[in-house]
């Protein structure tokens, strides 16, 4: 027994140096997202000496669905649309995750999404698996009855696997509480009765929770918060740069200028702003909501992504995609925390690289978890016909995400690892506690 389990913890490290699995795409070599929650996933399995069988049940999911969904254009035309839902584990619940609209979605990416939908999960302590959607689409080429045809076809392929005790979609990339209410409408007519806790992130009319749209960034600045604590440091007074201005971004953002952060840098799609001085996070989102870009606000123009990750400041917010923080971004890094508000914005050498340079990273399955916390209290208040004031939810999410840094934190000074690896090794003991408790594994 003793040799074997030095054998797992060879495995392990060897693990943590291998590099996983690339690929190419525009031009840019980068890490495929699936690859690299299997490794970490793997490396937590067998620094835990988990039984055997384990890592077999938790490196894929146990469901992937694809789907072609028709939809009539408006120019008389059909065209087909791609779209899949993950459905990672079931063991602590059903599978909860978003759905996201966006034209380079790919079946590896909802997989890996799904992963770290069910770490996040088990980090909180919410009974839910991880699911995870996705359309090949960009939404802003559609009309919105092109893209309400597009929401409940998608509905009409997953229904068979979807339902309050099966499958719970949210919003993600690029939809809305507005896609969402499309969606639980189809659902319903499809059951012939009023589901509610099969969609989550709804308008709030429809059963939708106070405090979802800002859950994810509120949760977010929760969590920059304990560290700068642990660190330390006053939180009042310190810079942030943010790279994504959509929904998590900006609420990171405004949160954090309540706070007393000066917001000096943000970037979008679409470009960049900077100035030294703090920006006006409510202004910018005045002429975001005009122009859609916050490129060509006032004349603060021209801060490129590569100026933003090797800014001087104190807090780093990723909010855009996969991939962002790599061997070429992780060592430009100055900041002295890195919150991780999107899924997978690092790669393993872009970890490593912040890790040589003693930044504090706050993992994504940690950081951006308010989402999933705020989804789960919106589907108990539909499931006991109850509604919860905004003060109540974030009370209650506040509580949950402190806790759960806590946690992480803890075992992050028990093993004497990174934040990262605590966070794995967090999630992947609890679902492995649930999966002895049923009998999956001895």
């Amino acid at each position: 027994m003793a040799e074997e389990s030095n054998r797992k913890k060879e495995v392990a490290h060897s693990l943590k140096s291998e590099m996983p699995a690339k690929e190419v795409k525009d031009g840019v070599e980068i890490s495929n997202p699936l690859e690299i929650v299997q490794r970490l996933i793997e490396v937590a399995v067998n620094d835990l000496d988990l039984p055997e069988g384990t890592f077999e049940i938790l490196k894929k999911p146990k469901r992937i669905m694809k789907v072609s969904i028709p939809v009539r254009m408006d120019d008389g035309t059909y065209r087909e649309f791609e779209g899949f839902r993950s459905q990672h584990i079931d063991v602590l619940g059903p599978t909860k995750g978003g759905v996201r609209f966006h034209p380079k979605v790919t079946e590896d990416e909802v997989a890996a999404l799904s992963m770290w939908m069910s770490l996040k999960s088990a980090i909180l302590g919410i009974p839910y698996g991880g699911g995870k959607g996705g359309i090949v689409v960009n939404p802003k080429e559609l009309s919105e009855r092109e893209l309400e045809e597009l929401s409940r076809g998608f509905i009409r392929e997953l229904e068979p696997i979807m339902g309050p005790e099966k499958d719970i979609p949210a919003p993600d990339v690029n939809t809305t509480p507005e896609i969402m209410g499309w969606m639980i409408d189809e659902f319903s007519r499809l059951k012939g009765k009023n589901v509610p806790g099969t969609v989550t992130g709804k308008p709030i009319i429809l059963g939708g929770s106070e405090g979802r749209v800002e859950a994810t960034g509120r949760g977010v600045v929760f969590t920059i918060a304990e560290a700068a604590e642990r660190l330390g440091l006053q939180l009042e007074g310190m810079t942030a740069v943010v790279q994504g201005f959509g929904n998590v971004g900006s609420v990171t953002a405004q949160l954090l200028a309540e706070r007393g952060v000066k917001v000096v840098g943000i970037t979008d799609a679409g470009g960049g702003v900077y100035h030294g001085d703090g920006l006006d996070v409510e202004d910018l989102l005045r002429y975001v909501k005009e122009k859609g870009t916050v490129s060509g606000y006032r004349d603060f123009d021209g801060f490129s992504n590569d100026e933003l990750f090797s800014a001087d400041c104190d807090i780093l917010v990723p909010a855009a995609l996969e991939n962002q923080i790599t061997a070429e971004t992780g060592p430009k890094i100055k900041a002295k925390i890195v919150a991780e508000a999107a899924n997978g914005p690092t790669t393993p050498d872009g970890n490593a690289a912040m890790e040589q340079n003693g930044v504090f990273v706050i993992p994504d399955i940690l950081c951006n978890a308010g989402g999933v916390t705020v989804s789960y209290f919106e589907w108990v208040q539909n499931t006991t016909h109850l509604a919860w004031t905004e003060q109540e939810v974030n009370e209650r999410l506040h509580t949950e995400m402190t806790q759960a840094f806590e946690d992480v934190f803890r075992m992050k000074e028990q093993k004497n690892v990174s934040m990262r690896e605590a966070a794995y090794l967090v999630g992947v003991e609890r679902i492995a506690d649930a999966m002895k408790a049923r009998g999956w594994i001895k």
